[in-house]
């Protein structure tokens, strides 16, 4: 089978079309389709389902795809590895997490990093949804509950609490709350969306309300950490946020302080294989360092 037709085709297999492959490859459409085309000759099955929107894997395209993704992801994997031999740390480092503790607690130290380690070009990864570190969609990830999957090393990296925010507008035009129970009072604002564990109790703040049996009805729901922090600036009303969210933001007041959220764990994460790469490890390092520096 070759090696280039086989690169070829993964890169369509991922890319969903020839045009969008070649623009990743660095080549025409037509060559991109005649390469798929020789392979399909070659091999003397179908690999793709052509339509007007796109291309869809067949079955035997789907075992091929398999195959040839794992074989790449342990082929970089292998290049990792070898550029670790060297003396400096050096080469690539894809880290994935949330998009509100990304942007709003990593990123801003990820110059450090850079300063102390230039020859490691960082790739940072938001997505709220977990990236398949076996598959080597990331080679870190930060997480908000202990991973499953046997074949990740974990270590816990600090624990997250959560408190009440509002806007100094909001506080000035209605009042801040005096307990628990005068949120009834309030416009309350909250996540909006399904959440896994440990993150389910998110939305506490709509549970402790003065009836059990009548949970707080919210204002407003977003399905973004980041954005709920945003709607409570601009003074829409009080909402249960991370403490790393709001800590150090002047344009949020916490309000009853006593009344803290449940608290839950993150863990950094990376696979087995990694485990003695230099790069993961000087990671690791600065990223314990920082946490114990900002005292979460």
């Amino acid at each position: 089978m070759d090696w280039d037709k086989l690169r070829i085709f993964h890169a369509v297999a991922e890319a969903g079309s020839f045009t969008h492959a070649g623009e990743v490859l660095n080549l025409s459409q037509s060559a991109v389709s005649r390469q798929i085309s020789a392979l399909e000759e070659s091999l003397k099955v179908s690999l793709f389902h052509r339509h007007a929107r796109g291309l869809i894997l067949t079955e035997q395209g789907e075992l091929l795809f398999r195959t040839a993704h794992d074989v790449f992801a342990k082929l970089a994997m292998a290049e990792a590895m070898l550029a670790d031999t060297k003396d400096k740390p050096r080469g690539e480092l894809r880290v994935t997490t949330t998009v509100s503790f990304g942007m709003l607690w990593l990123t801003p130290r990820i110059k450090e990093f850079s300063d102390l380690y230039p020859d490691i070009r960082v790739h940072l990864i938001l997505d709220d949804d977990e990236l398949d570190l076996g598959m080597r969609e990331a080679d870190i990830a930060i997480r908000f509950r202990a991973p499953v999957q046997a074949d990740l090393v974990q270590r816990r990296l600090v624990q997250v609490t959560n408190h009440l925010y509002a806007a100094p507008t909001y506080l000035k035009r209605f009042g801040a709350p005096k307990n628990i129970d005068d949120l009834d009072n309030h416009a309350i604002l909250a996540y909006g969306a399904a959440v896994p564990q440990p993150l389910a109790d998110v939305n506490w703040l709509l549970a402790k309300a003065t009836d059990p049996q009548r949970p707080r009805k919210p204002v407003f729901t977003v399905n973004n950490i980041y954005a709920l922090m945003l709607a409570v600036e601009s003074g829409l009303g009080i909402a249960a946020l991370p403490d790393y969210v709001a800590r150090g933001n002047t344009k949020l007041t916490q309000v009853l302080p006593d009344s803290a959220g449940p608290t839950f764990d993150t863990y950094f994460v990376y696979p087995e294989e990694l485990r003695d790469t230099k790069r993961i490890a000087v990671f690791r390092d600065f990223m314990l360092r920082k946490v114990a520096e900002w005292g979460f």
